[in-house]
């Protein structure tokens, strides 16, 4: 496995298909990752602790990486760039802010529904479990209330 070098390897503007690929692609990805985290909001019990923390990890990494395609793209603004080659420059410079605040607001979420996966809901004891469904800690399947906020517990009307 080849170590990591210190200096990166700085691009030629020829590679600004690659960047643009890439870059498009990661914000596709957080897009679609973000979307699917925040359908899982409402019953986070259908994940699993695994999945969660692998999208915590790679969503890290990713943002941790950020900071190479802001240089890169910096460099070749100080370049004499053709029109169309500063248009997909500044469109990217965009595009990575957006990924980044679409990282960020991923990562809080993942850890936010961290504590709620079915690992979480499986290690507590019926009490425990009872108890946080009824105080509005967890919600049930479906997203029944409790039975305390019927208007009798005998469902007569």
């Amino acid at each position: 496995m080849p170590q990591p070098q210190d200096t990166p390897t700085w691009q030629p503007i020829e590679q600004l298909p690659l960047i643009t690929w890439a870059i498009d692609g990661m914000l596709e990805s957080a897009d679609e990752q973000l979307g699917n985290l925040q359908q899982a909001e409402d019953q986070p019990h259908v994940l699993d602790l695994p999945t969660v923390d692998r999208v915590i990890k790679v969503y890290t990494e990713q943002q941790g990486d950020l900071w190479l395609y802001r240089e890169q793209l910096a460099r070749w603004g100080k370049l004499a760039l053709n029109e169309a080659q500063r248009a997909e420059v500044t469109r990217l410079e965009q595009r990575l802010t957006t990924l980044g605040t679409h990282i960020n607001a991923l990562l809080v979420l993942a850890q936010q529904l961290r504590p709620h996966t079915i690992e979480s809901i499986l290690a507590k004891s019926d009490i425990e479990l009872a108890l946080d469904v009824l105080t509005g800690k967890i919600r049930p399947p479906g997203g029944a209330r409790p039975a305390a906020d019927d208007e009798t517990s005998d469902g007569a009307a």
